[in-house]
């Protein structure tokens, strides 16, 4: 037997060397052996294939069906991906169309490492990637996303499954790889992580065999999202803590968005905001960073977060300092609720609180008023223009006094506190950071205890703290850049509800979160604290290398009516480029009627003129009720390098505002490309609209859901058809919703006849009404016109399902002359819009 496998192996080494296989690796017989002779058979299959390619195809067998044997090419073809360890060198060398047969037999981490070489011989890998997708993920992608790299989403769909342990790389062999880490192998693809519930995969990611995973991270993450956050332990808020600073303070995620969390939990919505803004603090019992280390060894130890957010010089201590107890107490909440109860009450009185904070609490004092820099030595004195930069800082932002009483809570007293027990045992703190711990034990210790049967809830402390009693408290000081790490671009909020303590971590961050340049506000339920958030964007743009550039804001109400909010924003940030607001409800100053109805601070709502801003393009969805047009007209005015203007769902008073509004966009935005209106009455502003399709200026131009041809259709249309042929300039118009019927259809196709001048490559007439026989009708007189492809055409929503083969031949006309973009979808819903036509 040994006689026989030698001369085996001999036979297929020297065959292998016929074929010109021997530069393949050696291999440990007899295994590999049996691999090279599979090898080699594959190696002929293939070659076999290829020449036998080019003559007719055979019949079928009647072998072949779902249960038929495998051919012997994937047999081979399985065998050399079993054994890629030591046959990967060769498979690369492989000639292009047998390596093109073996690609689809690779599991997906040969087939991710050998993209490279596909590529310089030819070969795409995106229709392999793209069927792992399908039978693997098992989900559709959106029809929104366009898929560039199947290989990328593929890896960091992989990945994040991995992490949540949501599917078994055991359970199929092209996931399965002894060799590989499915996490490290696929976290070089991950551009974007979702974090849901109770921070699942924070603590996978920061444990020590994940090391390397988390480095390749940092490098390629750029986006980080919460969803559905749940309540989280100290373990998991610390776990992402760590992976939050390797994140974002020495990685390169430059966006944080935050989805659907009805009921945020405090403690950890500050963390991750003031992680994004770039602070960093280890923690209590948190290991220290060994990336920071070195830059960290002989500076002076970095202040706590709690500090950070209330700054460090303040002319009445006192009150600050309870504020500054305050947030501190309401960081820890949660985390105090985990502590064991082992730890020793602590009662003290109003008296010997009041003593400890003033006069004789030095260490207190010391922790809570740390260095101003970090790079200060202890013992340092301050610059003597400490006191006027703080001075300075609090008139700064000493406005929020002004805000109307119910923007903030009343006032109150602070209940009365014990002084602390010793306790035998108890464990003594050492090192530097032994003051911080020492003051979060005796803010969460104090703020949980009891007296006369009576408990004293955080919140009650904060309000008490945060109320007008202390203008310092209210109006932030900035905080010091020397304390920060690297910071986000882009921070998003979606419906996350923020309470008087958060809104006011949120604006103290923005005052002077420089290196911010996009923020989205959705569904927040700012209500009054619009004020602080307006006065710390203010703030904002007063810093030097301010680079918030847009701003998303959107709301069920405003205290302020939305025209005005959009006066005080564009005032607050003259180099603001995108503004994006919507309020879904119209807010108490439209209705002076409501009593109680405080007006908001004056500096807010000047009646002062705008100057002059950068803004490029305005978004605005209204509620209802009708609009001022002079206040639109004053913003419009301001704008003059304004280039996109959108309008939802406004209502003016007469067709003479709407004149008014148009009037001005002529005049002082001469700049303007795009303008789109959306669910707008302009059945009486017909003479409005053809002013516009007049304007040589603009490039596109959207009519959605205007009821545009409700009145006068006859007369109307062939006026519009009229002011399109003579406009040049205008490149897109869109029409959804407007009921244009076949009617309409036929004569808009006027605009692509011989005698027009029109340069119209796109057009949107979805949901309008139409019949197959309309547009079957539309694309003969295209063609008879012979203009030849003018762009995209939309066809969402229409009833071409009462007629599908009358449909088909006319959207096969159509993309003779451009694409055509449309959808299956059922007329029966429409059913209300027909009747309304008949």
């Amino acid at each position: 037997m040994l006689r026989l496998a030698c001369t085996t192996s001999r036979r297929w080494r020297s065959a292998g060397d016929t074929l010109g296989l021997a530069h393949l690796p050696k291999m440990a017989a007899p295994e590999a052996w049996r691999a090279r002779s599979c090898w080699f058979c594959e190696v002929a299959a293939a070659t076999t294939m290829e020449a036998t390619s080019r003559e007719a195809a055979p019949a079928k067998s009647s072998a072949s069906g779902p249960n038929a044997p495998p051919a012997l090419f994937e047999l081979c073809g399985r065998a050399v991906s079993a054994h890629m360890g030591v046959l990967e060198s060769g498979v690369w060398a492989l000639p292009g169309p047998i390596l093109q047969s073996i690609l689809p037999l690779l599991n997906i981490y040969y087939l991710e490492r050998i993209e490279e070489t596909a590529l310089k011989k030819g070969l795409s890998t995106q229709a392999i990637w793209r069927r792992l997708w399908d039978e693997l993920m098992k989900t559709r992608p959106s029809s929104l996303e366009s898929v560039t790299c199947w290989r990328a989403k593929f890896m960091e769909a992989f990945f994040s499954h991995v992490l949540r342990g949501t599917i078994d790389v055991s359970s199929d062999r092209r996931l399965c790889d002894q060799r590989f880490s499915p996490l490290l192998h696929s976290s070089r693809h991950v551009r974007q992580l979702t974090i849901c519930n109770m921070l699942q995969g924070a603590t996978e990611l920061v444990a020590e065999p994940n090391r390397r995973v988390l480095e390749t991270l940092a490098s390629s993450l750029h986006t980080l999202k919460f969803r559905h956050l749940l309540f989280s332990d100290v373990a998991a808020q610390q776990s992402l803590r760590q992976l939050l600073h390797q994140l974002i303070h020495h990685g390169a995620v430059s966006q944080v968005s935050l989805y659907s969390w009805p009921v945020p939990e405090s403690a950890l919505f500050i963390l991750i905001l003031t992680m994004s803004a770039g602070f960093w603090q280890p923690g209590p019992g948190g290991p220290p960073c060994r990336l920071c280390g070195e830059a960290s060894r002989g500076r002076a130890p970095s202040r706590d977060e709690g500090s950070l957010l209330l700054g460090s010089r303040r002319p009445r201590r006192d009150a600050a300092e309870r504020c500054a107890a305050a947030l501190m107490a309401s960081r820890r909440k949660s985390e105090a609720k985990q502590m064991p109860r082992a730890a020793p009450a602590a009662r003290v009185t109003r008296r010997s609180t009041q003593e400890s904070l003033t006069a004789g609490g030095t260490d207190l004092k010391r922790e809570l008023h740390p260095p101003a820099t970090s790079h200060e030595a202890p013992g340092t004195k301050r610059s003597p223009s400490a006191p006027a930069a703080t001075s300075s800082a609090s008139s700064s932002t000493s406005s929020y006094k002004r805000a109307p009483a119910s923007s903030a809570p009343q006032p109150k007293p602070l209940k009365r506190f014990k002084r602390a027990a010793g306790k035998k045992g108890a464990r003594t703190r050492q090192g530097p950071g032994a003051e911080s711990e020492d003051l979060y034990d005796f803010v969460f210790i104090v703020a949980g205890e009891k007296e006369d049967g009576e408990e004293m809830e955080i919140g009650e402390v904060a309000c008490g703290a945060l109320d007008g009693s202390d203008p310092s408290c209210l109006g932030l000081p900035a905080l010091e850049a020397s304390q920060r790490f690297r910071s986000i671009s882009t921070l998003e909020l979606f419906t996350v509800p923020l309470s008087t303590e958060a809104a006011l971590t949120l604006c103290h961050l923005l005052s002077s979160w420089v290196s911010l340049e996009s923020l989205t506000l959705s569904y927040n339920g700012l209500g009054s604290n619009i004020f602080r958030l307006l006065d710390s964007l203010r703030a904002l743009s007063g810093q030097a290398g301010c680079r918030l550039r847009a701003l998303h804001l959107s709301d069920l109400f405003s205290p302020l009516p939305i025209l005005e909010l959009t006066r005080a924003i564009v005032r607050a940030l003259p180099l603001l480029r995108v503004l994006s607001i919507r309020v879904d409800h119209p807010s108490q100053r439209d209705n002076p009627g409501v009593p109680g109805n405080a007006g908001p601070p004056s500096h807010i709502i000047g009646d002062e003129e705008i100057p002059e801003n950068c803004l490029e393009q305005l978004e605005m969805g209204f509620p209802r009720g009708a609009q001022p047009a002079p206040l639109l007209c004053s913003v419009l005015k301001a704008s003059g390098s304004l280039q996109q203007l959108s309008l939802d769902s406004a209502t003016f008073a007469s067709p003479q505002d709407f004149g008014l509004v148009l009037q001005t966009l002529k005049e002082y935005n001469l700049a303007l490309k795009r303008l789109s209106f959306h669910d707008m009455n302009l059945a009486d502003c017909q003479s409005e609209v053809l002013f516009l399709l007049q304007n040589l200026t603009l490039q596109e131009i959207t009519f959605s859901f205007c009821r545009l041809f409700e009145k006068r259709p006859a007369q109307f249309l062939p006026e519009m058809v009229a002011a399109m042929k003579g406009n040049s300039t205008l490149k897109g118009l869109r029409l959804p919703g407007n009921r244009l019927g076949n009617a309409g259809l036929l004569a808009l196709a006027d605009v692509f006849s011989e005698d027009s001048s029109s340069s119209l490559c796109q057009l949107d007439i979805s949901s309008n009404c139409i019949k197959p026989d309309g547009l079957l009708e539309f694309a003969k007189r295209l063609e008879r016109w012979g203009r030849g492809a003018f762009g995209h055409l939309r066809l969402f929503q229409n009833w071409l399902d009462q007629d599908a083969v009358t449909a088909r031949e006319a959207i096969r006309r159509l993309r003779a002359t451009c694409h055509v973009v449309s959808d299956s979808w059922d007329s029966s819903q429409a059913f209300a819009d027909y009747v309304s036509t008949m």
